[in-house]
């Protein structure tokens, strides 16, 4: 890598964002970047100002009303005590990581929202944002920042979860496959990374059947050509399985692959908790729009939802998409 990774860090003194910065010791990341640490405060109402002067003062620095809360807001007690708590994940990073370029800073609003402000300002390689623990039922229904933050973020969104690992464990990273264009982005992405000798990876190829085996139970005839159709399937699995793990022949990863039969969504959270896995990689499915999102749904929001380990869902930049979104 010729230029500097960029990392934005979300961070709100909670144990969640302490387990997200130390997941980084195990996310592969290069010896050498920039990160800027977020920590926003939730100030909605801005208190009133102690005189009429001061209403003047105000009035005078800003151009449209949506203005004067960031104009009271950025001098509150809330506020300070967020950009400390920024500074203080700082030192946490730069203890880790003493050759990073680290900066903190605190914001007010929707922490959600405001990360993914920054984001599109700043433009990171990758957002990394702790996750609440919450039921996956409650995830999906209630919502969380990191939920949004997956959903509506344009780059690569890290949603790290702390796990209790024995001393001289090697790093195990799930890569979830399957022929996409976001899947061949999650590959390099492991690819790209510099992990510790020892470190492993296995590859993940769900196969989803799209025909029920009832219905050939139903109508035999179709009993031969719905088993064909799962052979070639499975066969179809297996190669992309096999040229994934050619991508990654140049790293010292250890490199194994399996197929799996099921949804996605259930398989690669499944395997990544039988293996005692530190992180599933699975690519964005680009959906273009936010009513797509909404309406479908996609495999790597719900495997972030579901899985016990940290998720790093990989998007690929406007330059490797041709310079569209």
């Amino acid at each position: 890598m010729t230029e500097r990774m960029k990392f934005l860090i979300g961070y709100d003194g909670s144990e969640c964002a302490e387990a997200a910065l130390h997941d980084l010791s195990r996310a592969g990341l290069p010896e050498n970047a920039e990160a800027q640490i977020l920590a926003i405060a939730e100030v909605w109402l801005p208190p009133p100002p102690p005189s009429s002067y001061d209403i003047l003062e105000e009035a005078r620095q800003v151009k449209v009303p949506a203005d004067l809360k960031r104009v009271y807001s950025k001098d509150s007690k809330a506020t300070k005590e967020a950009l400390s708590l920024a500074q203080r994940a700082l030192e946490r990073v730069k203890a880790s990581f003493p050759g990073w370029i680290v900066t903190a800073d605190a914001a007010c609003g929707s922490p959600a929202w405001e990360l993914v402000f920054k984001a599109d300002q700043w433009k990171p390689d990758l957002i990394v944002v702790g996750s609440h623990g919450r039921t996956a039922l409650g995830r999906f229904v209630l919502g969380s920042v990191s939920q949004r933050v997956l959903t509506e973020a344009r780059c690569s969104v890290r949603v790290a979860r702390g796990r209790v690992e024995e001393p001289d464990t090697p790093v195990r990273l799930i890569i979830g496959v399957d022929g996409s264009p976001g899947s061949l982005a999650a590959v390099q992405a492991v690819g790209a990374r510099y992990w510790p000798p020892g470190s492993e990876a296995k590859l993940v190829a769900v196969d989803d059947p799209l025909v029920p085996d009832y219905v050939g139970e139903v109508i035999p005839p179709l009993a031969n050509i719905i088993e064909e159709d799962k052979q070639e399937e499975l066969t179809w699995v297996a190669k992309i399985a096999r040229e994934s793990a050619a991508l990654l022949a140049h790293t010292q990863l250890k490199v194994t692959h399996v197929l799996r039969e099921g949804d996605p969504k259930h398989e690669l959270p499944k395997v990544a908790e039988e293996w005692g896995a530190d992180c599933i990689f699975v690519g964005s499915a680009g959906f273009s729009n936010r009513l797509e999102r909404f309406v479908l749904g996609s495999v790597s929001a719900a495997v972030a939802a579901r899985a016990h380990c940290s998720v790093e869902v990989v998007r690929r930049s406007a330059s490797e998409k041709g310079g569209t979104e």
